[in-house]
């Protein structure tokens, strides 16, 4: 593996080196965040001129940055070769789940199968050279994975094991939980791997006989989550008086107001991330043009210039007013009650598509344009060969994921896994509204594991295998 990691150390260097992103999305603000509460003690930045204590952004990723930024000043790019060690170290946990899931025969090839396509993998490579939280998260969410892989969620679940073997279960299911819960701390919603696991476990001990291990097990990760949330908790009570674990749903600041009519209205049609940029991060910033906004955004002339009306008013102040707001729910609410599928079925299946089929270039200086391909291809040459080389990449890794997914369908921990990929899609599709391909990243952790179980070369092997994930 030193070769692989050696591999990796370079790539990611090269994104270090060539592709740093400091000013991108919430980067800015978790540099400030970190710098002020590493030298003012103040977890907060500047509102209206003062410092102000905030809680729109739970404090891990910050405590991250403050923590490099201690031994090397206010520093970018040190934090982001600290990303880069943190994720060769996810690569290693990548090869530990991997050799897990495979046959005990050839768990050497497909850990070092999965060590080289973890270290190789451009898309979580280049998240080491962005100050946001992707990087930290994939690391905590892979060791999770890795440990319930070793509880009764991966394992057949027999009542008469050993009690030794009881106990070192007991002890990782509260392990499973310590570990999501400082992942909370960085992305909130990292406890969707606790939420698979507990629903592998509702399927297997669905009898009554069994409901007290499925409630001993839910409280064990309910306890180990809920103490690294504590001291955060407690923080915002005596800061902010209010009780808040985690943070705002919308991470509004104080006084702020939420535009739920808006998002209403955007989450009947906005499924391709390009529409983010051009209406969701423009709200309240710039003004909004119709010319950005796709005919599918309207159901009829009437509709279009009702919705022209509202944005000219938010363009004049470069505010979304209340009423404004409220009349895009009303939008919202016409359009899905005459095309109940289209809210919640089509543009949630097109969101998973810009989630998992993208050449992931947001936060690259690549124009990631392959349509029309004959213009793309007359204008810029190697921008579409380098954005179409990234969708075959992306394709290649999907598409080995499959196929080990089938090999490995009766191995012990399989079940577990796809509810994972499947929990997280589901919540970003219908949760978030902003589809941002990087909020699968955390599942890449698992689609390494079962692309690696391609390369085993021991097909009888797994088809023989006993035990259901």
């Amino acid at each position: 593996m030193a070769f692989a990691a050696l591999a990796g150390l370079v790539l990611r260097a090269f994104f270090v080196l060539k592709y740093p992103v400091t000013d991108s999305g919430d980067a800015p603000i978790y540099i400030a965040l970190a710098w002020n509460w590493l030298k003012k003690g103040v977890y907060g930045f500047p509102v209206q001129g003062r410092l102000t204590p905030v809680d729109m952004r739970v404090p891990g990723y910050p405590a991250f940055l403050a923590a490099v930024f201690a031994f090397a000043g206010n520093s970018s790019r040190a934090a982001m070769f600290a990303q880069a060690a943190v994720d060769l170290g996810t690569c290693f946990v990548i090869a530990l789940i991997a050799a897990r899931l495979a046959p005990a025969s050839s768990r050497r090839r497909v850990a070092l199968a999965a060590f080289w396509l973890a270290a190789l993998c451009p898309f979580t490579a280049n998240y080491s050279a962005v100050i946001l939280t992707e990087t930290i998260v994939t690391f905590l969410t892979a060791l999770a994975i890795l440990i319930l892989l070793g509880t009764e969620a991966s394992v057949t679940g027999d009542a008469n094991v050993a009690p030794a073997a009881a106990s070192r279960r007991l002890n990782q299911w509260f392990l499973a939980g310590i570990v999501a819960g400082i992942g909370a701390l960085v992305r909130p919603e990292t406890p969707l791997v606790l939420f698979a696991a507990g629903l592998v476990l509702i399927a297997k001990w669905r009898h009554r006989i069994d409901w007290i291990r499925v409630l001993r097990a839910g409280i064990l990760m309910a306890v180990g989550l809920v103490i690294p949330l504590v001291p955060w908790a407690a923080r915002n009570w005596r800061t902010l008086h209010e009780v808040q674990f985690l943070a705002p749903r919308y991470s509004e600041l104080p006084g702020e107001c939420t535009p739920l009519g808006f998002n209403a209205w955007t989450n009947t049609w906005l499924w391709r991330f390009r529409d983010v940029y051009l209406t969701q991060w423009k709200l309240d910033v710039e003004e909004i043009s119709m010319d950005d906004i796709p005919a599918s955004a309207f159901d009829s002339p009437s509709e279009r210039a009702r919705v022209e009306g509202l944005l000219e008013q938010h363009n004049e102040k470069l505010t979304l007013e209340p009423d404004v707001d409220n009349q895009f729910r009303a939008i919202a609410r016409d359009r899905t009650a005459r095309h109940p599928l289209r809210t919640y079925v089509k543009i949630p299946l097109l969101r998973s598509f810009t989630l998992w089929f993208t050449p992931r270039v947001e936060l690259l200086p690549i124009g990631g344009h392959l349509w029309p391909v004959r213009e793309e291809w007359e204008d810029d040459r190697p921008d579409f060969l380098l954005t179409l080389g990234l969708v075959l990449i992306n394709i290649f890794y999907i598409a080995l994921t499959l196929r080990g997914a089938w090999l490995a369908r009766r191995q012990p921990g399989i079940t577990f896994l796809l509810l994972f990929i499947v929990a997280r899609t589901v919540f970003f599709v219908y949760f978030v509204e902003t589809p941002e391909p990087r909020y699968v990243l955390e599942c890449f952790p698992v689609v390494i594991a079962l692309a690696a179980q391609t390369f085993s070369g021991q097909r009888k092997d797994y088809l023989s295998s006993k035990g259901s994930g």
